[in-house]
C-alpha cells in the first residue's frame, strides 16, 4: 500500500465545452473521496461552442485553462500546451494523471511519461476511428493511440461496446488494460420541478398543449448526422396525424447546410423561437439548462454515425423522455431497446422515420417508455457510482 496522506490527481480534458466529457471530469473532481486532491485542467472552446464554466462553478470547482490546447492540430500551440502541462506536473506533483479525450490524451500522456508520473490513465469518451476522417488519417490516429496506450497504466472505455471496438476491432490496447467504467452524473435536476420547467419551456417557445415536442440535442457537425433526422421528419410529416414541433438544440459547422436542407425539403423553420404556429422546426442554438429543455420535450432523438456514450440520451431517460436513435457505438449499453428506446440501423432514413412515427402516434407507448427511463438510469449512471469505480481503479494502480 502506498503510504501517502493525500492522493493528487491531475485531470486533463480537451476543452470546457458543453458535453459528456466535461460532466464526467467535473463529477469525478467533485465526488472522489476526501483523500483525493484534484487539479482540473482544460483547453479553450471553439468559436461555435458554448462554454461549460457554469457547471464547474455550480460544483464549486477550481480549474485551469490552457488557451493553447485546442481541438485542431497546431504544432506550435500544441508544444506550448505540452510545456504548460509539464510545468503543472512539476508544480503539482500528481500521483495520477488522468486524461479525457484525444488532444488532452496525447499531450497529457506524453507530459506525464516525460515527468515520470506514477500512474497514467486515459478515458476514451468516443473515438475517431470511423466516420470522422479519411482512411489515411484514420491509420495515423490509430498508430498514435497505440503508442500512447503503451504509456498508459489503464485505458477506460465508457461502455462494453467501446471496449470491444478499442481492443478487438481497432487493436488500440490489450483487452486486460482496458477497463469499462460508465459515465456518471448528478441527475437530480432532471427530476426536480419538472412540471414547472415544462410549462416554462413550452410557454417560452410557443408550444401548445396538444403539440408533441421532439428534440435532438448536440453539436451540428457531420458525425451527428442531423441530415438524417431532418429527412426523417420530412417523411413523418407526410404520415402523421399529430401536431408536432421539432427542436434542434445546439450549434456548429453544419448549421447553414441544415437550414438549406429544410428549405430544399419544404420544411418551415425558425431560429430562436417559434413565431407562428405554422413553423415546424426550431433551431435554438445552445441552451445551457438542458433539464429545462428535457422537461418541455416529449421525445428525444439521436442520429449519430459514431458515439461513445451520448449524454443526451442518459439525460432524456432521467427526464422520462422516450428515445428514437440510431444503433451505434455504446447506445445499446445505455438504453433498453423496446423499453426506453426504439433503435434503427445507421443511415436508414425509412426505418428511423418509422420509429419516430410509431412513438408520435402512440401516446401510451411514449408514456410507458418514458417511465421506464428513470428506473433504468437512476443508479447505473450516478456520479457517486462513477467516483467509487474510479477510486477503486486509482488505488489498484497505485498499489502496483
Amino acid at each position: 500500500m502506498k503510504s501517502i496522506v493525500m492522493i493528487k490527481v491531475l485531470r486533463i480534458i480537451n476543452r470546457f465545452n458543453l458535453g459528456g466529457p466535461t460532466y464526467n471530469a467535473a463529477n469525478l473532481s467533485k465526488y472522489l473521496p476526501s483523500e483525493f486532491e484534484t487539479l482540473l485542467v482544460g483547453g479553450e472552446i471553439e468559436a461555435s461552442e458554448v462554454d461549460s464554466y457554469h457547471i464547474l462553478d455550480e460544483l464549486g470547482l477550481k480549474f485551469v485553462v490552457i488557451p493553447e490546447m485546442k481541438r485542431a492540430i497546431d504544432p506550435v500551440a500544441d508544444f506550448k500546451a505540452y510545456s504548460k502541462i509539464k510545468g503543472l506536473i512539476k508544480e503539482f506533483k500528481p500521483d495520477v494523471v488522468h486524461t479525457h479525450a484525444s488532444k488532452a490524451g496525447t499531450l497529457g500522456r506524453l507530459a506525464a511519461s516525460s515527468c515520470g508520473v506514477p500512474v497514467v490513465v486515459h478515458t476514451f469518451h468516443g473515438h475517431v476511428f470511423h466516420s470522422y476522417f479519411n482512411k489515411f488519417k484514420t491509420v495515423i490516429f490509430k498508430r498514435i493511440e497505440r503508442f500512447l496506450s503503451e504509456k498508459s497504466d489503464a485505458i477506460i472505455a465508457i461502455s462494453k461496446v467501446q471496449k470491444h471496438e478499442l481492443g478487438v476491432e481497432h487493436k488500440i490496447a490489450l483487452l486486460d488494460k482496458i477497463r469499462v467504467i460508465p459515465l456518471g452524473f448528478d441527475l437530480k435536476k432532471f427530476r426536480e420541478g419538472m412540471e414547472e420547467k415544462r410549462i416554462r419551456f413550452r410557454t417560452d417557445y410557443n408550444v401548445k398543449n396538444d403539440e408533441i415536442a421532439v428534440g435532438i440535442i448536440g453539436r451540428l457537425v457531420p458525425v451527428k448526422n442531423h441530415q438524417l433526422f431532418i429527412e426523417a421528419i420530412a417523411l413523418v410529416m407526410k404520415e402523421t396525424s399529430k401536431k408536432i414541433k421539432v427542436f434542434i438544440v445546439g450549434d456548429g459547422e453544419d448549421r447553414a447546410f441544415l437550414l438549406q436542407l429544410c428549405v430544399d425539403l419544404g420544411l418551415s423553420f425558425c431560429v430562436d423561437k417559434f413565431k407562428t404556429n405554422e413553423q415546424l422546426l426550431c433551431f435554438t442554438s445552445w441552451i445551457k439548462d438542458i433539464d429545462y429543455v428535457n422537461a418541455g420535450l416529449d421525445l428525444v432523438a439521436l442520429t449519430s454515425l459514431n458515439e461513445g456514450t451520448p449524454v443526451s440520451l442518459i439525460e432524456a431517460q432521467a427526464a422520462n423522455n422516450p428515445i428514437v436513435s440510431t444503433d451505434v457505438g455504446g447506445i445499446q449499453d445505455i438504453v433498453l431497446e423496446g423499453e426506453t428506446a426504439l433503435l434503427s440501423e445507421v443511415g436508414n432514413v425509412h426505418s428511423y422515420a418509422k420509429n419516430l412515427l410509431c412513438l408520435l402516434e402512440d401516446g401510451q407507448l411514449r408514456a410507458r417508455m418514458g417511465r421506464n427511463g428513470w428506473d433504468h438510469v437512476r443508479s447505473k449512471y450516478s456520479a457517486q457510482r462513477l467516483a467509487g469505480d474510479m477510486q477503486k481503479l486509482y488505488l489498484e494502480l497505485l498499489n502496483k
